[in-house]
């Protein structure tokens, strides 16, 4: 049975948090003299360091409490204390499926915990019987699950997901950057009735915020409260947390950028449908495709000669290249740089 106490790090669970006199105050003051700040500017003042205002809007939207909801400077923050707060430094391990997202193994590396990696099956589904030791060992503390999974561009099977949150008694990451472009719903209506589950958003993608580096995380109030402790202060800058403010009250843009991407992926399925250089289009709910050709390291050069950047990804996937879907201008540029191979 997952038990929270019993997973977190002694010290992390003995640790108290860095508590600046605005954590402490509450209200709003006429005069600031507490954090040593400069009297001048329009950016003197550090930011607000609990994010109220950008909580409060996603509360509203995504229907979750804003004590469930974590604030972090970008989602590879999100990862990143996961390991810190969940995981002995050279004792104990983490799990994901490969081919996957590099920042878990980067993460893992940097906090010295060994990063088990399982390959994904034929279909980049999850292998449930070669998976079922894992779940039963006490070193492994987290598993993280990338759907729809980068670079492979497919969800992972709901009943293979419910079964690891049901059968392991360690802390289950579900990473959805990509889920404002799928058919899929959010695993954050499953928050309630998984209490090892966090579930890690992204601004980057659907919401056209990667230069500002903010990511969510969502789960039950007791772990928040736990990446709360283990942040910096003020992890996310007040411009940041306008930026995103500003797009969080602008959903009917949102929603017209992510329809003209997701119709510019149709247009693109068919164009690489009709070239002889494609041998395979997987089947993608991101913003990207991941498409198999004849010879990828060839043909990604050709596309860096003419200034044109993809991501090459035949060392995960034999002969594959992983192409983002760009604005029209970019998406014609890239098809026609393609027919000319």
């Amino acid at each position: 049975m997952f038990n929270l106490e019993k997973i977190t790090r002694t010290n992390i669970k003995a640790l108290k948090g860095y508590s600046s006199a605005r954590d402490e105050f509450k209200g709003v003051a006429e005069v600031y003299l507490d954090a040593n700040e400069n009297p001048f500017g329009t950016l003197n003042r550090y930011p607000d360091p609990k994010q109220i205002k950008v909580k409060k809007r996603l509360s509203e939207l995504k229907n979750v409490e804003s004590e469930q909801i974590f604030i972090g400077n970008g989602s590879d923050e999100v990862i990143d204390l996961a390991f810190r707060i969940f995981c002995e430094p050279g004792k104990d391990k983490a799990l994901t499926f490969s081919p996957t997202y590099g920042m878990y193994d980067v993460s893992a590396a940097i906090n010295n915990v060994e990063l088990i990696k399982q390959p994904l099956l034929a279909d980049f589904q999850i292998n449930l019987n070669q998976l079922q030791p894992y779940l039963e060992m006490d070193e492994v503390k987290l598993i993280f699950i990338c759907s729809p999974n980068n670079p492979t561009g497919n969800c992972f099977n709901d009943d293979s997901i419910t079964y690891i949150l049901e059968n392991f008694n360690g802390m289950v990451i579900i990473d959805e950057a990509y889920i404002d472009f799928s058919s899929r719903a959010s695993y954050i209506t499953k928050l309630e009735a998984s209490p090892n589950l966090i579930i890690s958003q992204t601004f980057s993608k659907a919401w056209g915020l990667a230069g500002v580096r903010v990511g969510a995380a969502y789960a039950n109030s007791e772990i928040i409260n736990l990446y709360n402790k283990v942040k910096p202060p003020y992890n996310v800058s007040t411009l940041n947390q306008n930026a995103v403010l500003e797009s969080l009250n602008s959903i009917a843009q949102f929603e017209i950028n992510k329809n003209i991407i997701i119709n510019e992926k149709e247009k693109l399925v068919k164009e690489f449908s009709t070239l002889k250089i494609v041998t395979k289009i997987y089947p993608s709910e991101a913003n990207f495709i991941l498409v198999e050709v004849t010879n990828a390291n060839t043909i990604y050069s050709n596309l860096v000669e003419q200034k044109i950047i993809t991501r090459n990804r035949n060392t995960l996937v034999a002969n594959c290249l992983r192409i983002t879907i760009g604005s029209a201008e970019e998406n014609t540029k890239l098809i026609n740089a393609l027919k000319q191979l």
